[in-house]
């Protein structure tokens, strides 16, 4: 394979584009604008698309990732789970409710 010198020459002279002076994109919010929603960092789940979070839904969320983080425990189990919700304070106080998007069932909780 032949190996044309005079297109890299042609390269070179036509200019290093670490040199040309290309415009950097602006940066159109100010500080101020982040700073107004309080220091409060806006917490996203990207496997549900939800982006307001109450503090106590921020709360058990931090409390899970630093679980498994620092028990290398990427899917903790279920009884996992409920360990990090008791080590929180969390304890069966009252009547169970239906679960959300489920019917309570009659005769049950009685």
């Amino acid at each position: 394979m032949s190996h044309d010198h005079s297109s890299d020459a042609e390269r070179r002279t036509h200019g290093d584009r670490r040199k040309r002076q290309i415009p950097v994109a602006v940066e159109r919010r100010s500080g101020r604008d982040r700073r107004q929603q309080g220091e409060r960092r806006r917490q996203v789940d990207p496997t549900t698309c939800e982006k307001d979070y109450s503090d106590e839904e921020i709360v058990f969320m931090r409390a899970m990732d630093q679980y498994k983080r620092a028990n290398r425990r990427p899917f903790p189990t279920w009884s996992e789970v409920l360990e990090v919700v008791r080590s929180l304070g969390y304890r069966l106080v009252a009547e169970p409710t239906a679960l959300p998007g489920l019917p309570l069932t009659p005769g049950k909780g009685d």
